[in-house]
C-alpha cells in the first residue's frame, strides 16, 4: 500500500489524489461499516441500521409497516456507483471536501472500466454475509431470523452516491430478479434519461425531492451539475409513465425547506406518485459538519406540514413513524 500523503492513483478514480493514500483513503470507508465491491471498486454494501435493530430488537424500517414485501432482516443496502453528482447538505455520508486534505474527484467516477452486473451482485451478497457473521453468536437474535438475513429478499440501492449513473442499472435490476429480490431504487432525480431507459424497471423507485423551488434547491442540493433543477423536474414530468411503485420522498429541514407547500404541491401534482413520503432531517454522520442540530423538525413539525400538503394535494395521510419521523400520504 501507498505511504501517508502521497499522489496515488484512486482506486475509485483512477485519477491522481493529492494528501491520500490508498490506505488512507479505503480505511475510512471500512470504518463506516461499507465494504467496497467489484474488481473496480465503484459499488460498495453496507449493513442498515434498521437490519441490525429487527435482528437485535424486533424493531423494523418503517418501508417494512408501509410497502409490503419489505423485510428489515433481508434487506441489502448497496450502491453500484460510489460518485454523486450532488453534495446535499443534510447527506450523512462523506463528500469530497468535507475534511482538510480529504479530496477524490467524487463525480464523475474515471473508472477503467465499470464492473459486470452479475459479479456486482455476488460479491455483495458474499460480503454482506461476512458483516452479518457476527451476529450469529448474540444471544439477542434469533437463531432463524439471522440464517434468514444471510439470503437478501430485497436490494435498496441507496447507500451512497447516485445508482442511475451506474450506466447498466436495468441489468443490475434484473440479476436482483434472478436471485429473488425486490428491488428498491433511491435516485436525486436528475438523470432522467437513464430512467426512461430503464427495462426491467424496480419494483420501487424513489425520487429524492428536497426542496419546493430552485433558490432553495441549489443552497441544499448543491449540484455539481448546472442544470440539476431542470433534469428534476423532467424527472417529476416523466414519472406518471413509468409503471411501476413510485414514491417522492421529502426530507424536511427546519429553517430551510419546510415553507412554500403550494410550490411542493405543485410538484407532487406534476409527478402523480403513488406515496409522498416526509422525513424529517436527522442530524447524523457528516451532516452534523454542515447543518445546526435545531435544522432536525420535531415530529409534530411534519405532521403539521404533511396536514398542509394533503390538503393541497388531496392525498391522503396513510401512516405515521415516530422513530423515523416519517409520514406517508397515499
Amino acid at each position: 500500500m501507498p505511504s501517508r500523503n502521497v499522489q496515488v492513483a484512486s482506486p475509485l478514480t483512477n485519477t491522481t489524489v493529492n494528501q491520500l493514500s490508498e490506505t488512507d483513503f479505503r480505511g475510512i470507508y471500512l470504518k463506516q461499516g461499507y465494504r467496497l465491491v467489484g474488481r473496480y471498486a465503484h459499488s460498495a454494501v453496507k449493513i442498515c441500521q434498521w437490519t441490525k435493530e429487527s435482528l437485535r430488537n424486533n424493531r423494523v424500517c418503517y418501508k417494512e409497516l408501509w410497502y409490503p414485501p419489505v423485510q428489515s432482516h433481508r434487506c441489502m443496502m448497496m450502491t453500484p456507483y460510489l460518485g454523486c453528482n450532488c453534495h446535499c447538505l443534510y447527506c450523512w455520508r462523506l463528500h469530497s471536501g468535507d475534511r482538510p486534505g480529504l479530496r477524490w474527484k467524487e463525480f464523475p467516477l474515471s473508472v477503467e472500466k465499470f464492473d459486470e452486473p452479475s459479479d456486482i451482485l455476488d460479491e455483495a451478497i458474499e460480503k454482506r454475509k461476512l458483516l452479518l457473521s457476527g451476529w450469529k453468536g448474540n444471544p439477542k437474535v434469533d437463531r432463524k431470523k439471522f440464517e434468514e438475513s444471510l439470503k437478501p429478499t430485497m436490494m435498496t440501492m441507496s447507500l451512497t452516491g447516485e445508482p442511475t449513473l451506474y450506466p447498466r442499472t436495468s441489468e443490475l435490476i434484473e440479476e436482483a430478479e434472478k436471485r429473488g429480490m425486490i428491488t428498491f431504487l433511491v435516485t436525486n432525480g436528475t438523470m432522467p434519461e437513464a430512467l426512461k431507459k430503464l427495462n426491467p424497471l424496480p419494483f420501487q423507485l424513489y425520487i429524492s425531492v428536497s426542496a419546493p423551488n430552485k433558490k432553495a434547491y441549489t443552497k441544499i442540493v448543491r449540484p455539481l451539475i448546472k442544470d440539476a433543477w431542470k433534469r428534476l423536474n423532467k424527472t417529476l414530468e416523466l414519472l406518471p409513465s413509468i409503471e411501476t411503485r413510485k414514491v417522492l420522498r421529502l426530507t424536511m429541514i427546519k429553517g430551510w425547506n419546510m415553507s412554500n407547500h403550494e410550490e411542493y404541491a405543485q410538484l407532487v401534482k406534476k409527478a402523480e406518485p403513488n406515496y409522498v413520503e416526509l422525513k424529517a432531517y436527522e442530524w447524523v454522520g457528516e451532516s452534523q459538519k454542515r447543518l445546526p442540530k435545531n435544522a432536525m423538525p420535531y415530529m409534530s413539525d411534519i405532521e403539521k406540514f404533511a396536514d398542509k400538503l394533503s390538503q393541497l394535494t388531496g392525498y391522503e395521510i396513510k401512516g405515521k413513524y415516530k422513530p423515523s419521523g416519517a409520514v406517508l400520504l397515499a
